[in-house]
């Protein structure tokens, strides 16, 4: 059975634990009873090579793995003290609250304006809109570039701009977590800076876990690392302390780049 791995926290309560967390797609178990706790406030970041399971751990976090046919999990994810694999728990209140941001800019086919305000829409909120496009857009460090452009199409918008309309569009729905996916592979050098300067603002409001393949990146930008290989988490900690004094050999050798 996998033991937690404890961590200094900071004062900051958990945000999302995982217990015995595992995932098989198919026969193939891609994730292998990890334990962890997330804190509150705090950028996370999962690393390790290609095909080790840090994608696939990020998704348990919001039940995204249960759109993928095939994908079975064990063990559990606890938000607030409760199952997130409970039968009585909606997968869809799941992801209102633990929002997603994807490796590639995904806009919708509509304008900036509508981007941003379709998820409050679908959910009936009741305020002001213009005020909560307004708010968020801010929020994702996007206004002042587009406050003249609400009606044109986002399409029309660079990637790094998109890649911000749509983390725009998650806060909109005012989730307590953001997960995100190699957020900035996508993007240029000065887009990656934007978004990367973004990350650092938003864990004042949000807790923010990020998968990069990226260790300068995730050097930069995170407060914790979480080091997996092949479906294992090898080593989970404070970020400086991953980077410089690695308990684990296998650690070491891919934060120094002798493999992965």
């Amino acid at each position: 059975m996998a033991t937690v791995h404890e961590i200094d926290t900071g004062g900051h309560a958990p945000a999302l634990e995982a217990r015995n967390l595992s995932v098989f797609y198919g026969e193939k178990q891609a994730v292998k009873d990890v334990s962890l706790v997330i804190p509150a406030h705090q950028v996370v970041a999962l690393i390790g090579p290609s095909g080790c399971g840090k994608s696939t751990l990020l998704r348990c976090f919001n039940r995204m793995n249960d759109l993928v046919i095939g994908a079975r999990i064990e063990g559990e994810v606890l938000f607030h003290g409760q199952n997130l694999y409970d039968s009585d728990v909606d997968p869809v209140e799941v992801r209102r609250r633990i929002g997603m941001v994807f490796q590639k800019p995904n806009p919708f086919p509509k304008s900036v304006y509508e981007n941003a305000a379709f998820g409050p829409r679908i959910q009936g909120f009741k305020g002001d809109l213009d005020d909560l496009v307004e708010e968020s857009l801010r929020a994702a460090a996007l206004w002042d570039e587009v406050s003249d452009r609400l009606s044109e199409s986002a399409y029309t918008l660079s990637g790094g701009q998109q890649q911000r309309l749509c983390i725009a569009r998650t806060l909109a729905v005012k989730p307590e977590i953001v997960l995100m996916d190699e957020p900035a592979s996508a993007l240029d050098p000065i887009a990656t800076q934007k978004i990367e300067d973004l990350i650092w603002e938003l864990k004042e409001r949000y807790t923010i876990v990020i998968v990069t393949h990226n260790m300068q990146q995730a050097a930069r930008i995170s407060d914790y690392a979480a080091f997996l290989y092949m479906g294992e988490l090898i080593e989970y900690g404070p970020t400086d302390t991953i980077f410089t004094n690695p308990k684990e050999e296998r650690t070491e050798s891919y934060v120094t780049g002798r493999f992965g």
